[in-house]
Formats: C-alpha cells, sequence, structure tokens
C-alpha cells in the first residue's frame, strides 16, 4: 500500500526540525555525554523519539514532494530497531480507518483475538495485562512490541515475502553509520543501547491509547489536547484524530486545524479526549486502560 505526496512548497518547518535534531543528537552524543554521561543519555532518548516522529512524517510525504529525497533524510535509523521500509509499509496499512484495533489487519494493534488469548500461559497473560499499563508500557513495551513486529516479520520472510526482507537488509546500511558514529563518541555502546530503547519507550506513551475498541471506526482514534515537551516530541500527533482525518497534512498545521473545528472531531471519534498526558498518567500509570481480548470480538 502507498500515499500519493502531495504537491506544495517545501516545508520549512520540518526541515529546520530536521536539523535540530541531528544537531542535538549529535551534540548529545558528543558533548554532553563527555560534560555527564546521564545528560547525554537523557538528551539523546529525546532526540531518538523525535527522529522516529519525524520519520512519520516523512512516509506522510513531508517535507518535499519527492519521496526519495524524503526518505533520504531520516535513512540513519537512530533508534537502531525499527527499519524505515518496514514501518512505513505496516503504518500506512494501519491508516485504513476500518481495520483500526483488528487483532489481524491493523498491525499496530495492541488486542488479541479472545480465542488466541484463552490459549496462552497464565504468565504470558499477566505479562500483557502489565504491558496494558502505563508504566509497563514504559517499561516491557518496547519489548514485547518488537518481539511481535520481528516474529510477523519473519514468519513473512519465511513465507517468501521479499518486500518485508528487503526493508530489513535495508536496514544494515542505515544502523552501521549510527553505531560507528557512536562508537567514535564519548557515550558508550552500552549506553546508547539503553537510551534507544528508553527512546521506543517515549514513544510508547504516544501509542498507548491512541486506538480504541469502539463499534464505529471513526470513534475509535484518540485526542489528547497536550501542548507540552511530549506534543512537541511527538510532532501534535497526540491530536491523532485529526492526523487521521487529514494525514497528508504537516504537523505545524494540525493544532490550527484542531483548534478551527474542535467540535467537528470531538463528534467525530464520539468524544474520546483527554485533556493531557498528565491525567492518562494520574489515570493508567498503574493499571491497564483496557482488556488484552479484544471486547467487541466474538468470543471462543
Amino acid at each position: 500500500m502507498s500515499e500519493t505526496v502531495k504537491t506544495r512548497g517545501i516545508e520549512w518547518p520540518t526541515l529546520l526540525m530536521l536539523l535540530l535534531c541531528y544537531g542535538g543528537w549529535a551534540f548529545s552524543t558528543l558533548w554532553a555525554a563527555a560534560l555527564w554521561l546521564p545528560l547525554g543519555m537523557v538528551l539523546t532518548i529525546i532526540f531518538i523519539a523525535l527522529h522516529s516522529s519525524l520519520t512519520h512524517e516523512v512516509l506522510h510525504g513531508h517535507p518535499f514532494a519527492n519521496r526519495r529525497l524524503n526518505e533520504a533524510l531520516v535513512f540513519p535509523c537512530l533508534g537502531l530497531l525499527v527499519p524505515y521500509q518496514r514501518f512505513r509499509d505496516t503504518h500506512l496499512a494501519h491508516h485504513v480507518d476500518a481495520i483500526l484495533t483488528d487483532p489481524y489487519d491493523d498491525p499496530e494493534s495492541n488486542y488479541l483475538d479472545p480465542a488466541v488469548w484463552v490459549r496462552l500461559p497464565r504468565p504470558v497473560q499477566r505479562l500483557l495485562i502489565f504491558n496494558n499499563s502505563l508504566l509497563g508500557r514504559l517499561i516491557i513495551g518496547p519489548l514485547v512490541g518488537q518481539i511481535a513486529f520481528m516474529r510477523a516479520d519473519w514468519r513473512a520472510i519465511m513465507a517468501g515475502d521479499a518486500m518485508v526482507l528487503r526493508g530489513w537488509l535495508w536496514q544494515i546500511p542505515a544502523v552501521v553509520p549510527v553505531l560507528i558514529w557512536v562508537t567514535w563518541s564519548p557515550m558508550p555502546i552500552w549506553a546508547y543501547l539503553i537510551s534507544a530503547y528508553a527512546g521506543l519507550s517515549i514513544l510508547k506513551i504516544r501509542t498507548f491509547l491512541e486506538h480504541r475498541a469502539h463499534e464505529r471506526a471513526s470513534g475509535r482514534t484518540v485526542v489528547i489536547e497536550d501542548r507540552g515537551p511530549l506534543a512537541w516530541i511527538f510532532l501534535n500527533n497526540n491530536l491523532h484524530v485529526v492526523h487521521h482525518m487529514h494525514p497528508k497534512t504537516a504537523w505545524y498545521d494540525l493544532p490550527g486545524l484542531y483548534e478551527g473545528n474542535r467540535e467537528k472531531y470531538l463528534t467525530r471519534n464520539d468524544g474520546y479526549r483527554y485533556a493531557s498526558y498528565r491525567q492518562i498518567f494520574r489515570q493508567y500509570f498503574w493499571r491497564a486502560k483496557d482488556e488484552v481480548p479484544h471486547p467487541l470480538w466474538p468470543k471462543p
């Protein structure tokens, strides 16, 4: 599945954000890490997460009209773990709203078919229930997601899917220069690996409740009216229903769209809204947001 790139002028805010991201990442791994390693790691985590958000912008056709040029801008995989081509293909498949939260067809769903759930060993069930709390999503979420992602891709490769294999092979030249840079920098490899994992943890805050089980497809996508540091790292993708309705719209235009017609979006998603990430932490840090087996799926 692919998305047609829209024709518009160069998006300078996105280019400037890319420059800030790479410059900040270089500063974090070099000077900040040399000054005080924990400071370098914290800053590196932030810029790895920001780079992932910029990668999301690129796969939706920003900042240029030329797809290859856009993808060249985010070719170095600062986060190490997720190949760009696989992220692109699975995420664009996820943008078919009719399949949102589907345990089989939505590549980004955290729900399981109840028939699959009842066959899981009890320790695995407990682990996945913990993963449905925000604390769990931060601690084990990247590991759980990476295992599921790589397991599905391995099965596709074994079934002869050349596109999936190509996506992983391209990951090698995308990761090697990053590791060479880190090896040369004052930041130890172990510290960078921890930072890469923590960068994924930050992104799990955004994806934690982006979608819910709902009878109507239009009611499954959240709005989080946050304008703080996390909204900046996520490039306003916390206004997620706006992004799903206008996937070609650049990150810096999303707040204006939402504020200009707030009631329209809240009517569309049936009031699926949170005021801030602080509210989400307060409500779901210790407890699961919902069940792991899809509540609207046929029970075994």
